[in-house]
């Protein structure tokens, strides 16, 4: 019996399509460094037509409001994918932004809704050191992989009567979070069932939460 080990590269292509809002001050203010909201939707919104997010979600909200402070980026996860695993893709993406549209690197956040609140905990469990907060909707993780998100700081979001993922989806992250003194915060919703987006992304304080954050350049100082 031979043991071995193999070390080597690989090289992946990327292909993702994305929607892209830019703040109506943004071509004026051309000195100034923008925060970043990366929102991961839901299931019924997955396929290769970008259409398909017109008028849905975290962009739309954007658009609706007179003044938005905030870069909002809302990749598309393929037809027959989930978030998880389209983590590489929505990296790439979020490199493509900082390095070609004036983000700051310190305020990236991370939002998301039902199969995107899914990926928004996985995102963030797998590159803790990225995002500045998150806030997923509607959504469940493992809570065995709470650690992981220990030092991230996270304000979970679900209706009580959700009848698509039960609320337990969030709230036993939030307890295992809570267990090991992690940064997490929790709003229920009474009598509301899956469709929360409007009651949150309407919600200024989300916002003034996002900014009350900023990512430290070494998470150990």
């Amino acid at each position: 019996m031979y043991k071995q080990r193999l070390q080597t590269e690989i090289r992946k292509p990327i292909s993702i399509g994305y929607q892209l809002f830019l703040p109506s001050a943004y071509d004026e203010q051309e000195e100034k460094d923008w925060p970043l909201i990366v929102f991961l939707h839901g299931i019924n919104r997955r396929g290769e037509d970008l259409s398909a997010l017109d008028g849905y979600g975290l962009p739309a909200i954007a658009e609706s409001r007179g003044i938005f402070k905030f870069v909002v980026a809302a990749p598309q996860c393929g037809t027959h994918s989930f978030w998880p695993i389209e983590r590489d893709g929505v990296m790439a993406m979020i490199d493509h932004l900082v390095a070609s549209c004036r983000i700051d690197e310190r305020r990236i956040y991370l939002t998301g809704f039902s199969m995107g609140g899914n990926g928004a905990w996985d995102l963030a469990a797998r590159y803790p050191e990225r995002f500045a907060a998150v806030a997923p909707l509607s959504g469940w993780y493992q809570p065995e992989a709470a650690a992981l998100l220990k030092d991230v700081p996270i304000w979970a979001f679900h209706g009580e009567d959700d009848d698509v993922v039960p609320v337990s989806g969030s709230r036993d992250m939030v307890q295992a979070l809570q267990a090991i003194g992690g940064n997490i915060a929790f709003t229920s919703y009474p009598r509301l069932k899956h469709s929360i987006m409007s009651e949150t992304y309407r919600n200024t304080e989300l916002y003034q939460w996002f900014l009350r954050h900023e990512r430290r350049e070494n998470p150990a100082d």
